[in-house]
């Protein structure tokens, strides 16, 4: 079967004196019917070109799906005296939010049941389920498109009635005021930017709800949240590097809203609410790393902020939980992650050990103040997802749930983890590989090595568990996450190196430890792949242009590779919000810097690796055309026989397929690649 081409149309963008020509900008056109004719065209030939693996592809698909429990339940939590769950049932896809009253025993009211929602949905997600103070009422959102576009709807949990209240075009957060009958959400603009909060009062009209805050600078969105208490509600604007809070009373829906600290340039900092203080995180005074303060709550703006854990240089402080009695924090140092205890009576503290050699912990679920107990999560790449219950007082663990795995062939023990360090380039940096392979499999040039990465955003990539990623260990691979720049793996600094005029770093850290595995002898070009998603999928399609002889193949999920062009069109989703990650192409600077490192900017007729490429028809953080754009111009330009596949889903979006198992055939098609490649 002959690979499908894109017809050319030619389009000059012109900018800062600089013409680039864009033969397949027309592919944007979501609603041409030759663009859907074209990406059927992609699904056919990449089912095609994969028809050998369907058998393979359907043994993966059971065998992962064998892995989990088809009942499977959350782990209970306690409030407002409720026990809340949320579970499956074998059969169905979807989640069942449910409750139960003061004990575990007590009958099992269901609060939402997705499956019935989902009836006759090709994609279907409940974005937030949230209960009134009075345990009365529920309020839940939904999106069937994967626009993450979600309309809240209301049910009386005494009847059962479904309240004729809808709201439109909202994030899917609803916060209920103490009085239960008011809440506040948050609407999205027509580049799906949260940028209004409004207030609605329950039986009446969407059209009636009140406007309460609009942010107008479009590189802000806004959030709002109910503080641990539940005694305040806020409302947070937030950029890419500033933050504005401002507060209600929760009892108090008319009260006038009182900002804590005005937003200033690179000034970060989020809130919780303890007794008469607020407790806040924050980068002020040069805290690169972040530091906690507490303010009185009538005096809350900068110059009252009193310094509760001070910065440190060579810790990040990621997050906090208070109790009464105890300050709970969660930090990393040398790119672990660490959860420290501080008694507030006695000054003690301590952390809490783990042993593993690369892993990652979070504090869990701690929704009551008046407690000893510490709920907190650990996992690693050899230790499956579990939930600790510490008790701070006693100084005792116990296990309350650790994910089962199911199909009676994993052990722990027949898996290895390693952490070690790659030389970068510019001789001066390090960079961390966590990796995990089986006992069994040799460190070899023949061994394949699957390398994931992201650095992006200051988001971190830790080493956890994957029930998934046993299927590609079990048959010889190496899996490892390079922890590049542009996340905070090692700290505020290490995103700081990896963002703007400095984001080629991420990639070339990302090249250095791929030549740093094939030196070790980990593995060899001939068998090493990438792969990466969104901002990671901008990663692995920079990478290959810039090394494409360093990997056997790479698999680029909803990959972000048309930065400029993206960057220049404020209409679209997220643009104008990334101008603090990536830089304003409007600025010449920034353009001609991006125009560098644009994967499909710098496409180039020579050999590429194997190549496969998915997105979401209706993705809405990185738009389908992105990818059909890029695999149009390899397809045109690459001087190679190498597989080059691009799948579209039709009914999904960046998140991919809805229900629970049915996303899992994405990974059996990507693994299925792999091993594909791999043999030839």
């Amino acid at each position: 079967m002959k690979a499908p081409q894109a017809k050319k149309i030619e389009k000059i963008l012109e900018i800062h004196g600089d013409r680039r020509t864009d033969n397949y900008f027309w592919l944007n056109e979501r609603e041409n019917p030759e663009v859907i004719k074209y990406l059927e065209e992609e699904n056919a030939y990449e089912e095609q070109m994969m028809k050998d693996t369907e058998a393979f592809q359907e043994e993966l698909f059971e065998e992962m799906k064998a892995r989990y429990k088809k009942d499977d339940e959350s782990l209970p939590y306690f409030f407002n005296g409720y026990w809340y769950i949320v579970r499956y049932e074998e059969g169905k896809e979807y989640p069942i939010f449910c409750r139960k009253h003061k004990t575990l025993d007590h009958t099992e009211e269901i609060l939402v049941d997705v499956n019935v929602l989902a009836e006759g949905e090709t994609y279907f997600e409940v974005g937030s389920v949230a209960v009134s103070p009075n345990n009365q009422l529920v309020s839940f959102s939904t999106d069937n498109v994967s626009r993450r576009i979600y309309t809240i709807n209301f049910k009386n949990l005494v009847t059962g009635e479904i309240f004729s209240d809808q709201i439109l075009n909202t994030t899917g957060k609803a916060v209920w005021a103490n009085d239960n009958e008011h809440v506040f959400y948050i609407r999205k603009d027509e580049s799906l930017r949260a940028f209004q909060v409004y207030r609605h009062k329950l039986g009446t009209d969407a059209s009636e709800d009140v406007l309460i805050f609009h942010e107008e600078d479009d590189t802000f969105d806004v959030n709002v949240f109910k503080t641990k208490s539940m005694e305040y509600i806020f409302i947070a604007s937030s950029s890419t590097v500033s933050d504005e809070h401002r507060f209600i009373p929760s009892d108090n829906v008319f009260a006038e809203w009182k900002i804590i600290q005005p937003r200033i340039e690179d000034l970060e900092y989020s809130v919780e609410h303890y007794e008469d203080e607020f407790y806040i995180i924050t980068n002020a005074d040069d805290a690169t790393n972040f530091k906690i303060v507490k303010t009185k709550i009538e005096n809350c703006s900068m110059e009252h902020w009193i310094d509760v854990i001070p910065h440190r240089a060579e810790v990040l402080l990621e997050g906090f939980e208070i109790f009464r009695d105890y300050l709970v924090l969660e930090e990393r140092e040398e790119g672990l992650l660490q959860i420290k205890i501080i008694d507030e009576k006695s000054q003690e503290a301590y952390y809490l050990p783990f042993s593993d050699p690369t892993y990652t912990t979070y504090i869990g679920i701690n929704m009551e103040f008046d407690t000893e107990v510490l709920r907190y999560g650990y996992t690693s790449l050899t230790q499956p997802s579990s939930t600790y219950e510490y008790n701070m007082k006693e100084k005792t663990t116990q296990l309350l749930k650790q994910q089962e795995v199911l199909g009676g062939k994993f052990l722990p023990e027949n898996y290895i983890s390693e952490r070690i360090w790659a030389a970068s380039r510019d001789g001066e940096t390090r960079i961390p590989i966590s990796l995990v392979y089986h006992k069994d499999t040799p460190k070899s040039a023949n061994t394949p090595l699957l390398l994931y990465g992201y650095g992006s955003y200051g988001h971190t990539v830790d080493a956890s568990f994957s029930n998934v990623r046993l299927s590609i260990l079990d048959r010889g691979f190496i899996y490892a996450i390079a922890h590049i720049r542009g996340g905070e793996y090692l700290g505020r600094e290490w995103y700081e190196d990896g963002k703007m005029l400095f984001k080629k770093n991420t990639f070339f850290d990302f090249i250095d430890a791929g030549k740093h595995l094939v030196k070790e002898n980990y593995t060899s070009s001939a068998h090493m792949y990438a792969m990466g998603g969104s901002a990671g999928g901008l990663l692995v399609g920079a990478v290959v242009n810039y090394e494409p002889s360093l990997f056997h193949g790479i698999v680029a999920q909803v990959p972000f590779v048309d930065v400029v062009t993206t960057m220049l069109d404020e209409t679209i989703p997220l643009t104008t919000g990334e101008y603090d990650e990536w830089g304003n192409p409007n600025d010449e600077e920034y353009y001609h810097y991006m125009k560098e490192y644009s994967p499909y900017d710098n496409v180039e007729a020579k050999d590429y690796p194997h190549m496969l490429i998915t997105t979401g028809l209706h993705d809405s953080q990185v738009q389908y055309w992105e990818p059909a754009k890029w695999t149009a111009k390899l397809r045109e330009m690459k001087t190679d026989n190498n597989l080059l596949l691009f799948k579209t889903d039709m009914s999904s979006g960046h998140g991919g397929a809805s229900g629970r198992f049915e996303s899992l055939k994405e990974d059996a098609l990507e693994y299925a690649f792999l091993l594909k490649i791999n043999d030839h």
